[in-house]
Protein backbone atom coordinates (compact mmCIF):
# COMPACT_ATOMS: atom_id res chain seq x y z
CA UNK A 1 0.00 0.00 0.00
CA UNK A 2 2.71 2.50 0.98
CA UNK A 3 4.86 1.64 -2.01
CA UNK A 4 2.06 2.02 -4.54
CA UNK A 5 0.94 5.26 -2.93
CA UNK A 6 4.51 6.54 -3.24
CA UNK A 7 4.67 5.48 -6.89
CA UNK A 8 1.52 7.49 -7.60
CA UNK A 9 3.49 10.64 -6.73
CA UNK A 10 6.14 10.04 -9.38
CA UNK A 11 5.05 12.93 -11.61
CA UNK A 12 4.08 15.50 -8.97
CA UNK A 13 6.03 18.66 -8.13
CA UNK A 14 4.28 19.58 -4.89
CA UNK A 15 2.26 17.53 -2.40
CA UNK A 16 0.12 18.72 0.52
CA UNK A 17 0.66 15.91 3.00
CA UNK A 18 -1.60 14.52 5.70
CA UNK A 19 -0.17 12.82 8.78
CA UNK A 20 -0.15 9.02 9.06
CA UNK A 21 -0.23 6.81 5.99
CA UNK A 22 -0.16 9.79 3.56
CA UNK A 23 3.01 11.08 5.22
CA UNK A 24 4.63 7.65 5.02
CA UNK A 25 3.86 7.42 1.30
CA UNK A 26 4.96 10.98 0.52
CA UNK A 27 8.26 10.65 2.37
CA UNK A 28 8.87 7.29 0.72
CA UNK A 29 8.23 8.90 -2.69
CA UNK A 30 10.89 11.51 -1.97
CA UNK A 31 13.36 8.69 -1.28
CA UNK A 32 12.41 6.59 -4.31
CA UNK A 33 10.06 7.58 -7.13
CA UNK A 34 10.37 11.38 -6.87
CA UNK A 35 13.44 12.79 -5.07
CA UNK A 36 12.52 16.36 -6.08
CA UNK A 37 9.03 16.25 -4.58
CA UNK A 38 8.24 19.30 -2.45
CA UNK A 39 6.36 18.29 0.70
CA UNK A 40 3.97 20.83 2.19
CA UNK A 41 2.46 20.35 5.65
CA UNK A 42 -0.57 22.10 7.11
CA UNK A 43 1.46 23.72 9.88
CA UNK A 44 3.19 25.93 7.28
CA UNK A 45 6.29 23.84 6.50
CA UNK A 46 7.16 24.08 2.80
CA UNK A 47 9.82 21.80 1.33
CA UNK A 48 10.11 19.69 4.47
CA UNK A 49 12.71 16.90 4.36
CA UNK A 50 12.14 14.99 7.61
CA UNK A 51 14.70 12.37 8.51
CA UNK A 52 11.97 10.32 10.22
CA UNK A 53 8.20 10.11 9.99
CA UNK A 54 6.69 13.16 11.73
CA UNK A 55 4.31 12.43 14.59
CA UNK A 56 2.05 15.38 13.84
CA UNK A 57 1.89 18.50 11.68
CA UNK A 58 3.46 20.32 14.63
CA UNK A 59 6.50 18.04 14.81
CA UNK A 60 9.61 20.22 15.05
CA UNK A 61 11.36 17.97 12.52
CA UNK A 62 9.22 19.52 9.79
CA UNK A 63 10.19 23.10 10.61
CA UNK A 64 13.85 22.17 11.15
CA UNK A 65 14.15 20.59 7.68
CA UNK A 66 11.86 22.88 5.65
CA UNK A 67 12.89 25.38 2.98
CA UNK A 68 10.45 27.83 4.54
CA UNK A 69 7.91 28.01 7.34
CA UNK A 70 4.98 30.35 6.76
CA UNK A 71 1.85 31.14 8.73
CA UNK A 72 -1.17 28.90 8.30
CA UNK A 73 -3.26 31.74 6.78
CA UNK A 74 -0.51 32.38 4.22
CA UNK A 75 -0.22 28.69 3.39
CA UNK A 76 -3.94 28.35 2.73
CA UNK A 77 -4.63 31.76 1.19
CA UNK A 78 -1.54 32.05 -1.02
CA UNK A 79 -0.36 28.50 -1.73
CA UNK A 80 -3.37 26.21 -1.50
CA UNK A 81 -6.46 28.16 -2.55
CA UNK A 82 -4.91 29.64 -5.74
CA UNK A 83 -4.14 26.10 -6.97
CA UNK A 84 -0.36 26.07 -6.48
CA UNK A 85 -0.29 22.52 -5.04
CA UNK A 86 -0.34 19.61 -7.49
CA UNK A 87 -1.46 16.77 -5.21
CA UNK A 88 -3.22 16.56 -1.87
CA UNK A 89 -2.63 13.30 -0.01
CA UNK A 90 -5.26 12.37 2.57
CA UNK A 91 -6.27 9.51 4.83
CA UNK A 92 -9.81 8.59 5.85
CA UNK A 93 -11.72 6.82 8.57
CA UNK A 94 -14.64 6.21 6.21
CA UNK A 95 -14.90 6.54 2.43
CA UNK A 96 -17.97 6.16 0.23
CA UNK A 97 -18.38 5.17 -3.41
CA UNK A 98 -17.87 8.76 -4.62
CA UNK A 99 -14.68 9.21 -2.57
CA UNK A 100 -16.26 11.48 0.02
CA UNK A 101 -14.40 11.29 3.32
CA UNK A 102 -15.39 11.09 6.98
CA UNK A 103 -12.81 11.95 9.63
CA UNK A 104 -15.24 13.49 12.15
CA UNK A 105 -17.45 10.90 13.87
CA UNK A 106 -18.60 7.29 13.52
CA UNK A 107 -21.94 6.11 14.84
CA UNK A 108 -21.78 3.32 17.41
CA UNK A 109 -24.66 1.31 18.89
CA UNK A 110 -28.01 3.05 19.57
CA UNK A 111 -27.94 4.95 22.83
CA UNK A 112 -24.17 5.23 22.83
CA UNK A 113 -22.20 8.36 22.00
CA UNK A 114 -20.57 8.60 18.60
CA UNK A 115 -16.91 7.70 18.24
CA UNK A 116 -15.21 11.08 17.86
CA UNK A 117 -12.35 11.39 15.37
CA UNK A 118 -9.74 14.14 14.83
CA UNK A 119 -12.06 16.14 12.57
CA UNK A 120 -11.61 18.05 9.35
CA UNK A 121 -8.37 19.97 9.79
CA UNK A 122 -7.39 21.26 6.38
CA UNK A 123 -8.78 18.29 4.45
CA UNK A 124 -11.86 20.04 2.97
CA UNK A 125 -9.68 22.85 1.58
CA UNK A 126 -7.05 20.40 0.35
CA UNK A 127 -9.64 18.32 -1.49
CA UNK A 128 -11.22 21.46 -2.92
CA UNK A 129 -8.16 23.24 -4.26
CA UNK A 130 -5.31 20.82 -4.99
CA UNK A 131 -4.92 19.79 -8.61
CA UNK A 132 -5.88 16.25 -7.65
CA UNK A 133 -6.20 14.17 -4.49
CA UNK A 134 -4.89 10.75 -3.53
CA UNK A 135 -6.43 8.88 -0.60
CA UNK A 136 -4.83 5.99 1.26
CA UNK A 137 -6.56 3.71 3.78
CA UNK A 138 -6.93 0.09 4.77
CA UNK A 139 -9.61 -1.81 2.90
CA UNK A 140 -12.38 -3.09 5.20
CA UNK A 141 -16.19 -2.93 5.12
CA UNK A 142 -16.00 -0.56 8.09
CA UNK A 143 -13.84 1.94 6.21
CA UNK A 144 -15.28 1.69 2.69
CA UNK A 145 -18.96 2.18 3.44
CA UNK A 146 -22.23 2.61 1.57
CA UNK A 147 -23.16 5.76 3.52
CA UNK A 148 -20.86 8.00 5.54
CA UNK A 149 -21.83 8.72 9.13
CA UNK A 150 -20.61 12.28 8.57
CA UNK A 151 -19.37 14.03 5.43
CA UNK A 152 -16.18 15.80 6.43
CA UNK A 153 -14.60 16.26 3.01
CA UNK A 154 -16.26 16.25 -0.41
CA UNK A 155 -14.68 14.02 -3.01
CA UNK A 156 -17.02 13.68 -5.98
CA UNK A 157 -20.20 14.50 -4.04
CA UNK A 158 -23.12 12.63 -5.53
CA UNK A 159 -21.47 12.11 -8.91
CA UNK A 160 -20.66 14.05 -12.09
CA UNK A 161 -21.21 17.78 -11.81
CA UNK A 162 -21.18 17.89 -8.00
CA UNK A 163 -17.79 19.57 -7.71
CA UNK A 164 -18.71 22.20 -10.30
CA UNK A 165 -21.98 22.99 -8.55
CA UNK A 166 -20.14 23.37 -5.24
CA UNK A 167 -17.47 25.60 -6.78
CA UNK A 168 -14.58 23.20 -6.09
CA UNK A 169 -11.84 23.92 -8.67
CA UNK A 170 -9.59 20.86 -8.26
CA UNK A 171 -10.14 17.49 -9.96
CA UNK A 172 -10.84 15.84 -6.62
CA UNK A 173 -9.80 12.27 -5.76
CA UNK A 174 -8.21 10.49 -8.71
CA UNK A 175 -6.85 7.43 -6.89
CA UNK A 176 -7.64 5.55 -3.69
CA UNK A 177 -4.82 3.24 -2.65
CA UNK A 178 -5.67 0.47 -0.19
CA UNK A 179 -3.88 -2.63 1.03
CA UNK A 180 -5.80 -4.68 -1.56
CA UNK A 181 -5.60 -2.55 -4.69
CA UNK A 182 -6.25 0.81 -6.30
CA UNK A 183 -9.66 2.36 -6.97
CA UNK A 184 -10.23 5.17 -9.46
CA UNK A 185 -13.39 7.18 -10.20
CA UNK A 186 -15.32 6.32 -13.34
CA UNK A 187 -15.33 9.23 -15.82
CA UNK A 188 -19.04 8.64 -16.44
CA UNK A 189 -20.40 8.23 -12.91
CA UNK A 190 -17.66 9.44 -10.57
CA UNK A 191 -18.05 6.14 -8.72
CA UNK A 192 -14.93 4.37 -7.52
CA UNK A 193 -13.94 1.37 -9.63
CA UNK A 194 -11.34 -1.29 -8.90
CA UNK A 195 -8.65 -0.84 -11.56
CA UNK A 196 -5.56 -2.44 -9.95
CA UNK A 197 -5.00 -5.41 -7.66
CA UNK A 198 -2.00 -5.94 -5.42
CA UNK A 199 -0.35 -9.35 -5.80
CA UNK A 200 -2.42 -12.03 -4.06
CA UNK A 201 -5.66 -10.02 -4.00
CA UNK A 202 -8.69 -11.04 -6.03
CA UNK A 203 -11.68 -9.05 -7.33
CA UNK A 204 -14.02 -11.20 -5.20
CA UNK A 205 -11.94 -10.58 -2.10
CA UNK A 206 -11.88 -6.83 -2.68
CA UNK A 207 -15.65 -6.72 -3.25
CA UNK A 208 -16.20 -8.69 -0.04
CA UNK A 209 -14.17 -6.07 1.84
CA UNK A 210 -16.22 -3.18 0.43
CA UNK A 211 -19.45 -1.84 1.92
CA UNK A 212 -21.12 -1.30 -1.45
CA UNK A 213 -21.41 -3.24 -4.71
CA UNK A 214 -17.98 -2.31 -6.00
CA UNK A 215 -17.56 -2.07 -9.74
CA UNK A 216 -14.50 -3.71 -11.28
CA UNK A 217 -12.63 -2.87 -14.46
CA UNK A 218 -12.94 -5.61 -17.12
CA UNK A 219 -9.28 -6.61 -16.69
CA UNK A 220 -7.79 -5.17 -13.48
CA UNK A 221 -4.04 -4.71 -13.64
CA UNK A 222 -1.73 -6.31 -11.08
CA UNK A 223 0.59 -3.87 -9.37
CA UNK A 224 4.31 -4.75 -9.53
CA UNK A 225 5.84 -6.24 -6.41
CA UNK A 226 7.77 -3.75 -4.25
CA UNK A 227 11.41 -3.67 -5.27
CA UNK A 228 14.22 -4.37 -2.78
CA UNK A 229 15.18 -0.68 -3.01
CA UNK A 230 11.64 0.45 -2.15
CA UNK A 231 11.39 -1.95 0.79
CA UNK A 232 14.79 -0.92 2.11
CA UNK A 233 13.82 2.77 1.94
CA UNK A 234 10.48 2.12 3.64
CA UNK A 235 12.02 0.09 6.46
CA UNK A 236 14.72 2.70 7.01
CA UNK A 237 12.12 5.46 7.13
CA UNK A 238 10.05 3.62 9.74
CA UNK A 239 13.00 2.53 11.87
CA UNK A 240 14.36 6.09 11.99
CA UNK A 241 11.50 7.11 14.25
CA UNK A 242 11.19 3.88 16.20
CA UNK A 243 13.38 5.05 19.05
Amino acid sequence: MAVNAARALAGARTCFVGIGLPSTAANLARRTANPGLVLVYESGAIGARPTRLPQSIGDGELADTADAVVSVPELFNYWLQPGRIDVGFLGAAQLDRHANVNTTAIRTAPGRPDLRLPGAGGAPEIAAHCGEVFIVLRHTPRSLVRTLDFVTTVGHGTGPGSRTRLGLPGRGPTAVVTDLGILRPSPDTGELTLTDLHPGATPAGVRAATGWDLRTAPSPRTTPEPTPQELTALRALKSAGAS
